[in-house]
């Protein structure tokens, strides 16, 4: 039933926004929209040799995708149709944020596993180093590599945000709401987070995910953070004031469809799609890959990761059985109220 509502309002919001158009209108709309998108040709591996070394596709076992966000701290974008720079440039750019989003094969469910940036792994050619370094050295394509090889799991899909676009889309919807367990203050930015609810704008949602300091489990509150702002806006996606107005639902596709960069199979349908699927997501389908601790590589901090329940995590993503691992472990992130 909830998901029948959920499609409900989205239907009636595109045919909202679309109505009038005629034809041409939706025909020039849809371009407009579609040509906003920035796609990587060479972000999914393609050589019949790299096929050949890749986890193989398990059709009827959902669809998982590889979410990374960047954060230059700059004042252009640096993905998207907004970027002046590349996406990837060698040697200088690491992803601040690495999610795989897996949909379940009757779309009835989603769940979004964290990776943490610090996580000390094996990048094939390199030795092992942090996984976010896979990016700077090899961009999208080794970075997929280096995860399909930690995790056994194919990568149907890439997508990539700038902070700044994401943003420019709770900005869309006029902001999201998180609950803050504790006061806080961040002294880095000097910002205090008072215990209680918070309705954040664009600004201040980067305020709010870009903190580490000062906070009890640094990175690890961190990607919580960061699931809690995801979580809000899908929860604000699905709202009515959001679904009944073109003038949001408008602002909201062309937030995301400027700010992101895709592989290049996907089409505008397939992203309009997926975010369906990834709205309202359920508080307990955020995780964070499962660790075993700290401590330091040379003068290095990383995070470890625990092998057998990374490797258990893994074996319900590649069986479409995430729910069900959830079910049995209770591993999933409190989100609802972060530190």
């Amino acid at each position: 039933m909830r998901r029948f509502r959920r499609l409900l309002w989205i239907s009636l919001a595109s045919l909202v926004v679309l109505g009038g158009l005629g034809t041409g209108g939706l025909f020039i709309y849809q371009a407009s929209l579609d040509s906003d998108i920035v796609r990587l040709p060479a972000a999914l591996p393609t050589s019949k040799e790299e096929e050949k070394q890749r986890p193989r596709p398990k059709p009827g076992f959902g669809e998982t995708w590889l979410l990374v966000g960047t954060d230059r701290r700059a004042d252009d974008a640096t993905t998207g149709d907004g970027a002046k720079v590349a996406l990837w440039q060698p040697g200088s750019q690491r992803t601040d944020t690495i999610m795989l989003a897996h949909l379940s094969e009757d779309r009835r469910h989603a769940a979004i596993v964290s990776i943490p940036r610090d996580s000390w792994v094996s990048i094939p050619g390199r030795g092992r180093a942090k996984i976010n370094a896979a990016f700077s050295w090899g961009g999208p394509a080794l970075l997929i590599k280096s995860i399909e090889s930690l995790t056994g799991i194919r990568i149907d899909h890439y997508a990539a945000i700038d902070f700044k676009g994401f943003a420019t889309a709770v900005d869309a919807v006029d902001g999201v709401d998180v609950e803050v367990a504790k006061t806080v203050r961040d002294t880095s930015s000097g910002v205090t987070w008072t215990a209680g609810r918070h309705h954040l704008n664009g600004e201040q949602a980067l305020q709010f995910v870009r903190q580490r300091y000062n906070l009890p489990g640094g990175d690890f509150d961190r990607i919580k953070r960061q699931q809690a702002l995801l979580k809000g806006l899908s929860d604000r996606v699905l709202s009515a004031g959001t679904l009944a107005n073109p003038v949001k639902v408008d602002g909201l596709l062309r937030a995301i469809t400027k700010s992101v960069t895709v592989d290049d199979g996907v089409t505008l349908d397939l992203l309009r799609s997926r975010l369906v699927d990834l709205a309202g997501l359920e508080a307990s389908g955020f995780l964070t890959m499962p660790t075993r601790g700290t401590g330091t590589e040379g003068q290095q901090s990383v995070v470890y990761l625990d092998d057998r329940k990374t490797r258990a995590l893994c074996e319900a993503i590649k069986n479409d059985r995430v729910r069900e691992y959830v079910k049995r472990t209770g591993q999933a992130n409190a989100v609802d109220t972060v530190r």
